[in-house]
């Protein structure tokens, strides 16, 4: 079975890495906080690029002498705007991968049986609030097709067809464009401004 096409990244190169690694995947969607969408889901793969790997090994990023981690993280480029926090959270997302998934991040969805077990899962998952945890159920299920019992209720408005609020609706450049319009909006709204 073909992986699926993503456009996350809006590269081509990572995106291809992001359908084909779940780890790479999910560290994407963790990395997704306070830089752009597209870096976040475009930075697994320069960190792949960086250890000369085609993938991402979570045994390998959890064993990786943290001071070295940081050092891989902040690049140049950096592949966030707060590299030694979010390669501490990289390599305990990994930890939690190897622990209690067997090394395969793919099992965290694949073995949930209900949308409730695949909320909770990626709760527990550092760097996963509850917002970015109903993103990701959504963006599995409209992107993945991983639609456990019950997914779009606990992925509330992310899960909506046609939405465009998050990762979960990035298809294209015209829909990442959407998405960023969108939350501006919200911002500006939260603010009062709107």
């Amino acid at each position: 079975m073909a992986p699926p096409t993503l456009r996350l990244a809006q590269d081509p190169e990572a995106d291809a890495l992001l359908a084909r690694d779940p780890l790479a995947l999910t560290m994407g969607m963790l990395l997704d906080q306070q830089f752009p969408l597209e870096w976040a889901f475009r930075a697994p793969w320069r960190l792949a690029q960086r250890m000369e790997r085609t993938s991402l090994d979570a045994a390998e990023l959890a064993d990786w002498d943290p001071d070295a981690f940081v050092k891989l993280m902040a690049g140049p480029p950096a592949l966030h705007r707060y590299p030694a926090a979010m390669a501490a959270r990289v390599q305990a997302l990994c930890r939690i991968v190897v622990d209690q998934y067997g090394g395969d991040a793919a099992a965290i969805w694949r073995t949930a049986a209900t949308g409730k077990e695949l909320l909770a899962r990626l709760r527990a998952l550092p760097g996963f609030g509850e917002q970015k945890a109903r993103i990701f159920v959504a963006l599995l299920g409209k992107q993945l097709g991983v639609q456990p019992d019950g997914w779009r209720e606990v992925a509330g408005p992310y899960g909506e067809d046609g939405s465009r609020r998050s990762a979960a609706d990035v298809t294209d450049a015209d829909t990442l464009a959407e998405v960023r319009a969108f939350k501006q909006a919200a911002k500006k709204s939260a603010k009062g401004g709107g």
